[in-house]
């Protein structure tokens, strides 16, 4: 008897307990299968060492040369730190060089023919580096890089001038001349925009700075945030965070409303750095805040610049791409022309100017907090930037006008506080 008695509450036991440990295995499996696919994706991404190898084989060999050359592949004084890449192709480090950090880009494999849904850069594969071939002059390399800055940005007056800035950063060891090492590294880095950007943009203040290159692989200047807002997570917790949970947490940790504005500021900046600069337009096709930094003082710093283009450019090689709408006719996230129903192929002008994105990203983060006295009037002024079309009449004009205004009512509101 007492043994019937004891069992219904044993069995309800029992099968409560299994029920658990079901559950529990199952959290386990399904747990460590994201863990596993997540932790693949990593190692598929973060390829430092595959490229480092690459690189070093190539120097060794004296294929190539730079001036991070030695620090990287001899002494190992520059070394790669936590990854930052969002794509195979695109390596992205923090690093340490000689003691003063930095952050390390290297290119892995190339396309082959120009994919509007990854790079405008179509390269040779990066093993290569075959041009400058032996026996050319220091003034056919002159020419071959003046046909290509042609190509790219058009037919500037002042090409000369650009040709002449980019031997001297090739001359890594600055001994006055540019060795086939440093030629083949310097033609390389050429192929990419972001590389060819902080050339040009090397004295503004927004743009970091060049530390060193060694074949196609570059070390430029730190910056302390690596992204306009939000905290940094380790990607284990990001797995299983809400991706609107996630936006709403990256508002609530941003700086106090003045520094705010002053990075603002810092982007305006930089809009009207890239606009008719001296060597012609540039397009900012991602404007996202994971590309936008900022240092300790609060000023802006640009983090990713690959996804900014010569106008020219990518005028050249959109115009003639097939199309079925305007959806195919779109480069980066932020780059758009019209699809041309009549000639099923996509229009060369771009249909929204760098302003207007920047202000699309700016909105939330500037009205977000921002003192009730100039609220309504930082509004109106945000929605006419966004509203700005390139096609529109007088673009130019209205362009600086609205970014001046916009600069002069943020400073005006920071200019006697600490933060900024």
């Amino acid at each position: 008897v007492g043994v019937s008695l004891c069992w219904p509450g044993w069995a309800r036991f029992s099968y409560v307990r299994m029920k658990y440990l079901f559950f529990s295995w199952l959290a386990v499996f399904v747990g460590s299968w994201i863990i596993y696919v997540q932790y693949s994706t990593y190692t598929e991404l973060c390829r430092g060492k595959d490229c480092k190898k690459i690189i070093c084989d190539k120097y060794k060999t004296g294929v190539i040369d730079g001036p991070a050359c030695n620090s990287l592949c001899v002494t190992e004084t520059l070394y790669f730190g936590k990854c930052l890449s969002t794509k195979p192709n695109n390596q992205m480090y923090l690093g340490i060089w000689d003691n003063l950090p930095g952050v390390v880009k290297c290119q892995m494999e190339q396309a082959l023919h120009l994919d509007f849904g990854t790079e405008l850069e179509p390269r040779k594969e990066i093993a290569l580096f075959d041009k400058p071939t032996r026996g050319t002059t220091v003034q056919k390399f002159k020419e071959m890089v003046y046909s290509l800055f042609k190509a790219k940005l058009g037919d500037q007056g002042n090409l000369s001038e650009l040709v002449n800035l980019i031997l001297t950063v090739a001359d890594g060891d600055k001994d006055g001349q540019v060795s086939l090492g440093e030629a083949k590294s310097a033609w390389a880095l050429l192929q990419l925009n972001e590389f060819l950007l902080m050339v040009i943009l090397q004295d503004k203040e927004h743009t970091p700075k060049l530390m060193g290159f060694c074949g196609d692989l570059y070390v430029m200047e730190s910056v302390e945030y690596t992204s306009l807002y939000g905290i940094s997570l380790p990607w284990v917790i990001e797995l299983f965070i809400p991706s609107g949970f996630r936006r709403s947490m990256d508002q609530l940790f941003t700086p106090s409303w003045p520094r705010k504005a002053k990075i603002a500021i810092g982007l305006l900046e930089f809009v009207e750095d890239v606009f008719h600069g001296p060597y012609g337009n540039f397009l900012m096709c991602d404007t996202s805040a994971k590309n936008l930094g900022y240092n300790d003082k609060y000023d802006l710093k640009m983090v990713d610049m690959r996804k900014i283009v010569p106008e020219t450019n990518l005028k050249e090689l959109i115009k003639d791409r097939h199309c079925e709408s305007d959806l195919d006719c779109v480069y980066g996230t932020d780059c758009r022309t019209s699809c041309d129903q009549s000639t099923m192929k996509c229009t060369s002008e771009v249909i929204q100017p760098n302003l207007a994105k920047a202000c699309q990203l700016l909105k939330d983060y500037l009205l977000r907090g921002a003192p009730s006295e100039i609220r309504e009037e930082l509004e109106k002024q945000l929605y006419s930037c966004i509203a700005l079309k390139v096609t529109a009449n007088q673009m130019e004009m209205e362009h600086s006008l609205i970014l001046n205004n916009l600069k002069t009512l943020l400073w005006k509101k920071i200019s006697y506080t600490n933060d900024s």
